[in-house]
């Protein structure tokens, strides 16, 4: 059975912040302090509210800030702090090479393509800008809807497919 891949949605009202990615960075930076101590922490002590929490965070701060679409493998900091499962067609290493010479999405032409602005964003970025040139792995659909953040603690969103 084929599985049809979601359009990535972009709502407005964030975009302003999305240019602020020295912030970000930093914001990001401390988001992983953080949770690399509490994580623990919170999975011996409570693993399913941890995971509620983290579930409901990760969709009201990176859902209104970077239109999260939950993909369960964030990489936020290595895209210039954009997220590229809001390309209309869920590209993971770069454009399609349908921009148009505007830099708009082939797609829905009244919109930037979002891995222009992913590399516009990442030339700003201190400590990840060099990250925007590592190929990324396939989404592994199976983590969609979890949280990225466990994941990553966990070392599922470095395997492709479950």
């Amino acid at each position: 059975m084929t599985r049809y891949l979601k359009e990535g949605r972009r709502k407005p009202g964030s975009e302003w912040i999305k240019d602020q990615t020295r912030f970000l960075e930093r914001a990001y930076r401390l988001t992983l302090t953080l949770f690399e101590r509490l994580y623990p922490v919170g999975k011996q002590v409570a693993p399913a509210l941890t995971e509620k929490v983290m579930i409901w965070g990760e969709k009201a701060v990176k859902g209104y800030i970077f239109n999260c679409q939950m993909c369960g493998q964030c990489i936020l900091h290595s895209t210039g702090m954009t997220c590229p499962m809001t390309c209309p067609k869920n590209l993971r290493n770069g454009p399609c090479g349908g921009v148009r010479a505007n830099g708009h999405c082939e797609v829905i032409p009244e919109r930037m393509c979002i891995w222009v602005q992913a590399w516009e964003r990442s030339q700003s970025l201190q400590e990840y800008a060099d990250e925007m040139r590592l190929i990324q792995p396939p989404v592994n659909r199976v983590l969609e809807g979890t949280s990225s953040w466990i994941n990553m603690a966990e070392g599922r969103d470095k395997v492709p497919f479950s």
